[in-house]
């Protein structure tokens, strides 16, 4: 496939629930994300409430309609809240931004917030934590050679404009200098955020059905064709867009016989530390534990991490 290339940008920035201290020795981009957090925490105090720490606690739904009104208001961001968890004793409320989900942390008296926590227990010569993550490969969809050496799977979601991103200005790279070559392949798994993408479930099975029938060219196929048409997405087209390669799958598609299938690459997507797309894990092949990136991130991310993979 060939794309227009575009210059590489970050639109998305995720950072892991609790950052290794090598995260921060290869991207201080993230100090400067965590300053910014520090003196946001300070306005939206300043704003709201004065400069006290203390008080008592607010409710999730209360931290999550503060946060996005300051957001709203003061960053010139449209967001919403998707849903308020709590964890490191704050509450966790993840904001959906033109189609990605965005994890901040708000302290539960409501006056302060942070991108992400980084634990000051981290050992700083790295010896106790790796900073990898554990994936499988599953038995989803492959990209170019089976035996490369190097592996990224892909948790991916077909109506996440972030995840079309990626397809549009970072695949080609990632194909031209390593898929093709048969330095790299990749692995294509769902993520399919349904409660903001309604028909995130149904293009990932439509692609499945696909696969069923005409295999994994048949599947990046379909791939294709769901994110070039991506504003478009209906059950009415992915049928369509099936019959155009060559397959019938109104039968498959009506039966729900790959829920289950791309339910589970979500929940294993889930026990691999994703929560928003796309989500990726590198790793040399052959092996289970991998290095993650969370978001649409350029080529140059990549490569720095494959290139370091092989020496």
């Amino acid at each position: 496939m060939e794309h227009e290339h575009h210059k590489e940008e970050v639109i998305e920035i995720k950072i892991p629930k609790f950052l290794k201290i090598e995260h921060l020795r290869r991207n201080p981009w993230i100090i400067s994300t965590l300053v910014f957090g520090i003196l946001s925490a300070v306005f939206i105090a300043n704003s709201f409430y004065g400069t006290s720490f203390s008080g008592g606690s607010i409710s999730p739904d209360e931290a999550g309609a503060k946060i996005a009104k300051f957001l709203n208001e003061n960053a010139g961001a449209q967001v919403i809240v998707n849903d308020v968890s709590t964890e490191s004793g704050m509450y966790k409320v993840n904001l959906d931004y033109q189609g990605g989900l965005i994890p901040i942390y708000v302290t539960k008296d409501g006056k302060y917030f942070i991108q992400s926590p980084v634990s000051l227990d981290e050992n700083p010569d790295g010896n106790s934590n790796t900073g990898k993550v554990s994936a499988s490969i599953d038995d989803d969809a492959v990209l170019g050679n089976e035996n490369a050496p190097i592996t990224i799977i892909e948790f991916s979601d077909y109506e996440c404009p972030f995840c079309k991103k990626f397809w549009v200005e970072t695949l080609p790279s990632l194909k031209t200098n390593y898929i093709d070559s048969g330095k790299m392949k990749l692995v294509f798994r769902d993520l399919p955020l349904s409660n903001i993408h309604p028909l995130a479930q149904i293009s990932a099975e439509a692609a499945e059905c696909v696969g069923e029938k005409g295999g994994d060219k048949a599947y990046f196929e379909m791939h294709d064709k769901m994110f070039e048409n991506q504003e478009i997405l209906s059950e009415a087209n992915l049928k369509k867009w099936a019959a155009e390669i060559g397959y019938n799958i109104d039968s498959c598609l009506d039966s729900g016989k790959y829920k289950n299938e791309v339910l589970k690459d979500g929940a294993d997507a889930e026990a691999a530390g994703g929560s928003g797309t796309p989500y990726f894990v590198i790793m040399k092949s052959g092996e289970s534990e991998g290095v993650a990136l969370n978001g649409a991130y350029p080529f140059e991310s990549f490569k720095e991490i494959i290139d370091g993979l092989n020496g």
